[in-house]
């Protein structure tokens, strides 16, 4: 069984952002219904909950034209942010008094945010991830964070992938090597028990 201290333990909720959910996951109920659960979970439990979002500033300068991917987003104009980070969030899994947003502006949670400062700042030594998509967001982070020395925990069934292949083959094949694996209904009790007191 799982052992979690949650007060050295932080679960990021990755690009749960409305439009993302309901352009790049599977099974969207299921997975919506699933990360709530365990967000109540980890809250109650006394872990760190941080909402990792993608945003830019009006006029996407952040975006690079040799930046393939990004390229696009700035093309269809998607994720410029006048209004809060927050707002994007999928009401489904919304942030609460207390969360961490943290805003980014490229696949991994890490790369050009401050993310790495707060948990630190926090004392945080395990990471608990869900995100969309398993092989952006997660599978990026997972990297950074495995080679950052956090330990790492992969909540399989928090996570989707607009190809369920490719999920398949990173939480059964990939990600291991790396992370523990779990689902959301298995990490609870470990998160029930390792409560902050």
């Amino acid at each position: 069984m799982l052992e979690i201290e949650a007060a050295r333990s932080a679960l990021l909720v990755m690009d749960f952002q409305t439009a993302i959910v309901e352009n790049f996951s599977t099974d969207r109920e299921g997975l919506l219904e699933r990360t709530a659960g365990l967000l109540r979970v980890a809250r109650a439990s006394g872990v760190q909950v941080i909402y990792v979002v993608v945003g830019f500033r009006p006029g996407f300068p952040e975006i690079s034209p040799n930046n393939l991917t990004f390229s696009q987003i700035k093309q269809s104009g998607r994720f410029s942010m006048p209004a809060s980070p927050e707002q994007s969030i999928h009401p489904a899994v919304a942030a609460q008094e207390g969360d961490i947003v943290v805003v980014k502006h490229r696949v991994s949670a890490f790369f050009g945010t401050d993310l790495d400062m707060i948990l630190r700042a926090n004392g945080i030594e395990t990471l608990i991830m869900g995100g969309i998509a398993t092989s952006g967001v997660v599978l990026s982070t997972l990297r950074h964070a495995a080679d950052a020395d956090y330990r790492v925990i992969v909540v399989e069934d928090c996570c989707s992938d607009r190809d369920p292949e490719v999920h398949a083959c990173l939480v059964g094949k990939v990600f291991p090597r790396q992370a523990t694996i779990t689902q959301a209904a298995a990490l609870e009790p470990a998160l029930k028990k390792g409560a902050s007191v």
